[in-house]
């Protein structure tokens, strides 16, 4: 298991590599850069082109490429050419806020998708079932903005319960310690329930079609034989063989716990990872998209071999 590890995580670092060499070929390859990008016509064009000097933008491709590649190999991401600060810190500032919003997003997912589930396997192919998978797939065709839109117009402009916007209010963002909790927690109602809301669809379908696989194994139905109660025998021999695809949903779900969603915290005006890409990529700071994109992807490597691993653990089938 060690050796398929230390293989995987060999690739793991190629496939990064070749990511963010595809990122800096991308943006630099698109029409104008970050100096074009500054539309205000009282800035003359000696500052523009000094401005594309300092940053090395006048240099050519090979060299801006081997000079941040020399220096990313060093854990060097530069400098964010829009908020003036270490990549590293950009990130580390906002990553926080991303893994609470995502955090509660994902359990709130988790959690409606194993209840309906369980719902629907009490008496499947009934009215509840199908009233059920109506809703569930109605909620996996939704998109994600749509459903973050929906969410503010009634709650926040209708009904006038919630915030629309941002991680804190004025009244909050003078606060500290725990005086900040509460006006935080009515900031999170609706990104999270938005994320949950996205995805509980597709947990509760593919729950769904694994209890209705393990219902009738053999070790159910001797647990049927032996007393058991059918809630009993679903609930607690069933579900857990049944949650063990899940595993790997969780480890693809890493990157977005990390990446955070940029639809949701664009609509919502998080202070997370999504938020400052978008601006990142507005702004062609190519620095900020670059560093990003490798935290993202390093997640999305790190997801799947943490899953990997948690499966195998899980089921000892798949170590033979």
């Amino acid at each position: 298991m060690l050796r398929r590890a230390l293989r995987r995580l060999g690739a793991g670092i190629a496939l990064i590599w070749l990511v963010a060499t595809f990122t800096f070929l991308l943006v630099s390859a698109a029409p104008g850069d970050f100096a074009t990008r500054l539309t205000d016509p009282r800035i003359p064009p000696a500052a523009r082109e000094r401005w594309r000097r300092d940053f090395g933008l006048d240099r050519p491709l090979p060299a801006r490429y081997a000079s941040w590649l020399a220096a990313a190999a060093t854990g060097d991401l530069g400098s964010s050419w829009i908020y003036k600060q270490k990549v590293s810190s950009v990130l580390a500032s906002v990553l926080p806020n991303t893994l609470l919003l995502t955090s509660l997003g994902l359990a709130l997912e988790l959690a409606l998708g194993v209840a309906l589930a369980i719902v629907q396997l009490r008496r499947p192919h009934g009215t509840g079932d199908r009233l059920i998978t109506l809703a569930t797939l109605t909620a996996y065709a939704l998109p994600t903005f749509g459903v973050a839109l929906g969410l503010v117009a009634v709650l926040s402009y209708r009904l006038h319960l919630l915030p629309p916007s941002h991680m804190l209010s004025l009244e909050g963002e003078l606060a500290h310690g725990w005086a900040r909790l509460p006006d935080l927690a009515r900031h999170l109602v609706l990104p999270v329930v938005a994320i949950g809301v996205a995805g509980v669809g597709a947990v509760a379908r593919y729950l769904r079609g694994s209890l209705l696989d393990e219902r009738l194994e053999q070790y159910v139905l001797a647990a049927r034989a032996r007393g058991c109660s059918p809630r009993q025998a679903l609930v607690r021999h069933a579900l857990p063989n049944a949650l063990l695809p899940l595993i790997t949903m969780m480890g693809m779900s890493l990157p977005f716990l990390v990446s955070g969603s940029l639809v949701i915290e664009v609509v919502f005006s998080w202070p997370g990872m999504g938020q400052v890409m978008y601006n990142a990529a507005l702004g062609r700071d190519l620095p900020l998209l670059l560093g990003g994109t490798i935290v993202a992807t390093a997640a999305v490597v790190v997801g799947n071999l943490l899953a990997d691993l948690a499966y195998a653990v899980a089921d000892p089938r798949v170590r033979v």
